[in-house]
């Protein structure tokens, strides 16, 4: 190892110590514990813990609810990442080619939610969404339409939390997409109008394009994100109703924090795992094929 391996090393090890003591390790012993039936009574003496192997990942694919709740997140990402993206998009957009001193008051008010306090903000949203006394069934009513019970009937009640976590999230993403925006050079732009092109084909032609490393990472994030869907069911609607805003994370806390399943929450914590790292090293596979990534 030459002089500059090792000086790189030096600086990158307390990093790398601090990864593979906070990250690396508690995974490991996570995997450990989901081949265990590590439950409160192990909790309370070890001796009581049992090694059963591949049993709980069979049990989980076995759970009705287990499988309830991967189609309620499925659910959730498949609506919410296109719209919050395509909302993000048209946001960004839009500050990108507005003038003036406002640009940054609507940009600052856009990201304002992301940095408010989750909670806060879901207990907020139930108020608005209650069905007698809630803004929005007011202004619908105002439009005669009868009130909706947002959070009290199976058929809303999810697409009410996919609002609430679109508007939550999009100005993380505006902000990403933004940037990307401002480096596209003004000349391709140009040169597509001189061509003849209007604004919907240089959208497609030149902005779409030259966005696409920057669409790749906010999918990517946005997707991650939005497959730990818990706060949002856990404040607003607690799983129901019937079962209809049950996550798979949300399925995974109540196994493992309220009816102490630990083992068996483990395990469900890496089966949502392996479908995330599917799912994005095929979003990858596909971005190269189009020679985005």
């Amino acid at each position: 190892m030459n002089r500059g391996s090792r000086a790189g090393w030096m600086f990158a090890g307390p990093a790398l110590t601090l990864l593979g003591l906070f990250f690396f390790v508690p995974v490991a012993l996570a995997f450990v514990l989901s081949l265990t039936d590590f439950d409160l009574y192990a909790l309370a003496d070890l001796n009581d813990l049992r090694f059963v192997g591949a049993d709980n990942y069979g049990e989980l694919l076995q759970a009705p609810l287990f499988w309830k709740a991967l189609g309620n997140t499925f659910y959730f990402v498949l609506v919410g990442v296109p719209l919050s993206i395509a909302l993000s998009l048209g946001a960004a957009m839009l500050l990108n080619g507005a003038i003036g001193r406002l640009v940054g008051v609507f940009r600052t008010a856009l990201f304002a939610p992301v940095v408010t306090t989750l909670v806060a903000v879901a207990v907020i949203w139930r108020y608005l969404l209650h069905t007698r006394y809630g803004l929005i069934n007011y202004a619908l009513d105002g439009l005669g339409i009868d009130p909706v019970d947002w959070l009290g009937d199976p058929n809303w009640s999810m697409p009410a939390i996919i609002l609430f976590a679109v508007w939550k999230n999009f100005g993380y993403n505006m902000v990403i997409l933004l940037a990307g925006l401002q480096t596209i050079p003004g000349d391709l732009y140009e040169a597509a109008r001189i061509d003849g092109a209007n604004g919907w084909q240089r959208f497609i032609h030149v902005t779409l394009p030259a966005l696409g490393p920057m669409l790749l990472l906010v999918s990517i994030l946005t997707m991650a994100g939005y497959f730990q869907l818990f706060s949002e069911p856990y404040v607003m609607t607690q799983g129901g109703p019937v079962e209809s805003t049950v996550s798979v994370l949300y399925f995974m806390y109540e196994q493992g924090f309220k009816w102490w399943n630990l083992g068996f929450a483990s395990a469900v914590a890496f089966v949502l795992f392996v479908i995330m790292f599917a799912i994005t090293a095929v979003q990858y596979k596909l971005a190269q094929a189009r020679g985005v990534a």
